[in-house]
């Protein structure tokens, strides 16, 4: 009866995504002055030089890594702005992604007064980035993913606990020195080239891009669910007993899921979102529930939204991104 449940579901969830237009997909693309497209031919040198900036403001803003740029691809740019009746230094950082601090240290502003007519340039925020690690809030991410353009084929989004380090390592404000030391467990110890992961989740709700999604993931659950695959590590141990999630960090975790899912054309399933646990060990290739313990993880951990099987995730996990993705959606009209 319960595996009839579960394939009801996923029969569900598929019809439901099938029915939710490809408008409402793209609808984060508004055109707004203060948002830049690439265009063929263009670079950062020329995009800098047309609004009155920098190559290094360009990266630091939209949270580049590389001078490398895609057709498509969107950036945040200064504007010049002319207040209009009603507007205060909150609604135009609002509204145009700056800051009001920013806009006055900018435009040289003594206070917050502005005059209607007046002209104000207004710079986008920079990104917390520390060399190849961006870390970002839920909002940030958002922005920065639909932004994007890649060109690796992506069907597969990976959940993984950190398992070590744990909750108790995370002590508020050292993401990147945790984001370092496994960048270096992972090549000196495991021998791979970078640290493993694409994004790391923390359990302030914090989530950090940590290798390029364009190219694959490294780790132990196997080439063929590394190919198509977006690693997660969300730091913390998710086996029974040990931490217990944070509400920020489980409404981060869905919240991704939902915008990962979104962004590459996902409906989640088992076939689209995958648990380190259903993947063997010894011969590198999906086994869902049906191994020995000792030949698979406990990963994302026995009490990862209430278990880590298949049908802990069709039941308990699966809804919630689902109905995350309608909710974000909604917010796009």
């Amino acid at each position: 009866m319960k595996k009839k449940a579960a394939i009801v579901w996923i029969v569900f969830i598929h019809l439901l995504f099938l029915n939710m237009s490809a408008a409402s997909v793209q609808a984060v693309k508004q055109d707004f002055s203060h948002l830049y497209e690439v265009k063929a031919g263009d670079s950062l040198p020329v995009i800098a030089d047309k609004y009155g900036t920098t190559v290094e403001e360009l990266k630091s803003t939209n949270g580049l890594i590389s001078d490398s740029l895609l057709v498509g691809q969107r950036l945040f740019v200064p504007i010049m702005y002319e207040v209009a009746a009603g507007d205060t230094l909150e609604k135009i950082a609002s509204t145009y992604h700056s800051t009001s601090e920013l806009i006055k240290t900018t435009n040289g502003l003594p206070s917050a007064d502005l005059e209607i007519g007046q002209i104000l340039k207004v710079p986008p925020k920079k990104m917390t980035m520390q060399g190849q690690y961006i870390l970002m809030n839920r909002e940030e991410f958002r922005d920065w993913l639909f932004h994007q353009v890649f060109t690796r084929k992506i069907t597969l989004i990976q959940q993984h606990h950190t398992w070590l380090p744990s909750y108790k390592h995370f002590y508020g404000n050292n993401h990147f020195s945790m984001l370092k030391g496994m960048e270096t467990f992972h090549m000196k110890q495991m021998g791979w080239q970078n640290i493993a992961q694409n994004i790391t989740t923390f359990p302030d709700g914090r989530i950090a891009v940590c290798r390029p999604f364009d190219i694959a993931p490294d780790g132990t659950i196997g080439p063929t669910a590394n190919a198509v695959g977006i690693a997660i590590e969300h730091v913390g141990n998710f086996d029974l007993g040990q931490d217990v999630m944070t509400a920020e960090h489980r409404e981060t975790i869905v919240y991704l899921t939902a915008l990962l899912c979104m962004k590459f054309g996902l409906a989640p399933s088992i076939d689209t979102i995958t648990y380190h646990h259903w993947w063997s060990l010894k011969t590198k290739q999906r086994v869902l529930d049906n191994a020995f313990s000792y030949d698979v993880k406990t990963c994302p951990g026995t009490n990862f939204f209430g278990g880590n099987t298949t049908q802990n995730a069709v039941q308990s996990f699966y809804p919630l991104v689902v109905q995350k993705m309608q909710e974000i959606r909604a917010s796009m009209r």
